[in-house]
């Protein structure tokens, strides 16, 4: 339930439009609704301004349709990270609606308009191609959760020329989220440019030594440009979701 929804119940409640008996009915499983296997906090949109995202990895897919339909019916937009094709597919056949973004491996279910939220515009900007699936990830999060998102793939430091070629693009952002492998430099590079938050995302992409994506990690961390935050390794959600809540402030 969101703010507008229980300020609508308050009112037909006060109106006497509605019964008492009924608004405790809705009001319910406002704090959480406990199904066994899960505990769905519904009062989360009220506290944060957006609902509980489902993670997709290591629940069946008969877990996930029933906390969707139990989010459904309480009206609430649903955002699931990385789920598979397979179970997305299956997901799809309960909710025809829904819409998959198979290179981020995200699905979301728009129950009702998503309010556009954002000051400003959020760039997602990614080192390399192999960047792209965490990078859409923070892309396709921060447009679901209202804001105006725009992308730049494929312009890391291998060829410094394609990124400052998009200078004004880059220098127009409200909040920056820059997603790299290998050695991590990119983040450091914007942040020099820009006098704003720059979100750097370290990717698992590299060769052995980049130890998974230690190595960006720890590039970022000690990045010498100030303002520039970092989440962990692949958390492209994560990064898209700090963003927004940096554009909506």
């Amino acid at each position: 339930m969101d703010v507008n929804l229980l300020k609508d119940l308050l009112k037909k409640l006060k109106d006497g439009t509605i019964e008492i008996d009924e608004a405790i009915q809705k009001l319910k499983f406002l704090p959480f609704e406990d199904i066994g296997f899960a505990s769905i906090d519904h009062h989360r949109h009220l506290r944060r301004g957006f609902p509980e995202v489902i993670y997709g990895r290591g629940k069946k897919v008969e877990e996930i349709i029933t906390i969707i339909e139990k989010m459904v019916d309480k009206e609430e937009n649903v955002l699931i990270t990385r789920l598979t094709d397979n179970k997305a597919k299956i997901i799809k056949k309960h909710f025809p609606s829904s819409d998959y973004y198979p290179t981020s491996r995200i699905l979301t279910i728009e129950v009702k308009p998503q309010e556009k939220r954002g000051k400003g515009k959020i760039l997602v900007i990614s080192a390399g191609t192999a960047d792209i699936p965490v990078a859409e990830e923070a892309a396709v999060t921060a447009t679901f959760m209202g804001n105006d998102v725009k992308t730049l793939f494929d312009v890391g430091v291998a060829g410094l020329h394609r990124l400052l070629q998009n200078k004004d693009t880059i220098i127009s952002a409200s909040v920056i989220v820059v997603v790299a492998g290998m050695e991590g430099a990119l983040p450091s590079i914007v942040g020099g440019l820009v006098d704003k938050p720059v979100i750097a995302v370290p990717t698992s992409t590299g060769y052995g030594a980049s130890f998974g994506g230690l190595s960006a990690l720890l590039g970022m961390l000690n990045s010498c440009a100030a303002g520039v935050t970092v989440v962990n390794i692949d958390n492209g959600f994560g990064a898209g979701y700090a963003a927004s809540l940096i554009n909506c402030l």
